[in-house]
């Protein structure tokens, strides 16, 4: 695993071709490993990614006992039969979860079993107000009892979870997951309204049934949770990583590569595909793989009326908002115009001024909105140092170097490699030119 430490060096301008598979999916990983603490028994799991964040995690679950074996590339067993639960209640806890905004994950699995949770209030990603409502509101209703400590803690008494009814207030996918794992040992039914539908979610909730929980209408936003006395083990492989494949078809169609993405469940992209076909970008799915052909030009469609095309985020099974950032980066060098919507975080869009520097014709409308008019290759971005502000924003400012002229400096680099794994390796194996130092 790439440390974080330093930059990237990336030469532009090079055209890159083969093939690149994608790694397991960072927002899966986060909730599928927390899903161990549930059981004494032991769970399998494949294709987890190398990434900074989902080792943080891991090493969490380390520290309160659960046995992690490393069975290969990507696959890991973990056993988590003697769980020291006092282990809330430390120093060293405390550091590693308030660095790692994904240990929220640990609380629903540890009020599920044991009755009790405590968490630091989180860190992440500067993307905006990511609210952590929608769990605890939806812990409150199973009959947890929380305070906020004066000292920054969110601590949880959950000794009587039962199933309830529970519109949630957003339909947050860690919040829908937490959820669901807190109760899913609850007794009697649980009606969880407005749940986020994402295939992560689809997958848990598989996992879940696989171990012996009761889920139904997972995939719609209408889940019911039957509680059950206890669960048992089980084999999970999680799902390529969208946003990787999401980010791999717009770097091909920035530095006119041609490139296949190998195993992409094709079925499970929803409307990925259809939103980079409506940027002008020519695909072929092959079996479960992606072909991206060379493409000197591509063209942005236009609505049926005439008007601009309006790229927009939202809940699954809208366009993800962890896309919206390549999208825009992928369309400065196509022929046409369009605007840019990202609805559900306000800051994630603020990286555009280092894309103007580059030369991209773009108007940030406002921190939600930008205009994106494509210069159809009239003229190339030029490289520029710059840093990357979050995992997203990072990888968007690699495609724009990889396709500039000359040389770019990008700083910051440990938000990329908290979302991807060797990215560098990865390329470079297409043929880029990028070093880290």
């Amino acid at each position: 695993m790439s440390t974080g430490q330093g930059e990237f060096i990336v030469e532009g301008g090079h055209r890159l071709s083969g093939e690149i598979t994608p790694q397991g999916a960072k927002n899966e990983a986060l909730q599928i490993l927390c899903a161990v603490l549930l059981t004494e028994e032991k769970v399998t799991i494949h294709n987890i990614p190398n990434i900074i964040d989902v080792m943080k995690l891991i090493d969490i679950l380390a520290d309160f006992g659960v046995r992690v074996e490393k069975l290969g590339e990507g696959s890991y067993e973990f056993e988590a039969k003697d769980i020291n639960i006092d282990h809330l209640h430390s120093e060293d806890y405390s550091q590693k979860a308030s660095r790692l905004r994904g240990s929220i994950m640990v609380l629903g699995p540890l009020l599920a079993r044991f009755g009790q949770g405590k968490i630091p209030k989180p860190g992440g990603d500067k993307i905006g107000r990511r609210r952590l409502d929608t769990h605890f509101l939806g812990f409150k209703k199973l009959g947890a009892k929380f305070e906020y400590t004066e000292d920054g803690y969110f601590k949880i008494d959950a000794t009587d979870l039962h199933g309830t009814y529970i519109l949630l207030d957003e339909p947050s996918v860690t919040g829908t997951a937490n959820v669901i794992m807190g109760a899913v040992m609850a007794k009697g039914k649980t009606t969880l309204y407005n749940a986020a539908c994402e295939p992560y979610i689809q997958q848990l909730c598989k996992m879940l049934n696989r171990m012996g929980a009761n889920i139904s209408g997972y995939g719609s936003n209408l889940i019911t949770i039957e509680g059950v006395e206890r669960l048992g083990g089980t084999t999970h492989t999680m799902l390529p990583d969208m946003i990787e494949i999401g980010s791999f078809i717009g770097l091909a169609a920035m530095t006119q590569s041609e490139i296949t993405i190998k195993n992409c469940r094709i079925d499970e992209l929803g409307q990925i595909p259809t939103v980079f076909k409506r940027l002008g970008i020519q695909m072929e799915f092959r079996g479960d793989d992606i072909y991206i052909p060379s493409q000197e030009s591509y063209q942005l469609d236009r609505f049926i009326d005439g008007s601009i095309l309006t790229v927009a985020d939202g809940p699954w099974p809208l366009f993800t908002p962890d896309l919206l950032s390549i999208v825009l980066v992928t369309a400065i060098q196509a022929k046409g115009t369009v605007l840019v919507h990202q609805k559900m975080f306000e800051s994630r869009l603020f990286f555009v001024d280092k894309l103007i520097d580059m030369g991209a014709q773009i108007i940030l409308n406002d921190p939600h909105r930008a205009t994106v008019i494509g210069m159809n290759r009239q003229s190339n971005l030029k490289g520029i140092k710059m840093s990357s502000p979050d995992i997203r924003a990072g990888v968007a400012l690699l495609i724009a170097a990889l396709s500039a002229e000359g040389t770019s400096v990008i700083s910051n680099i440990d938000q990329i490699d908290r979302g991807y794994q060797d990215i560098e390796g990865r390329l470079k194996a297409l043929g880029a030119k990028i070093e880290r130092r």
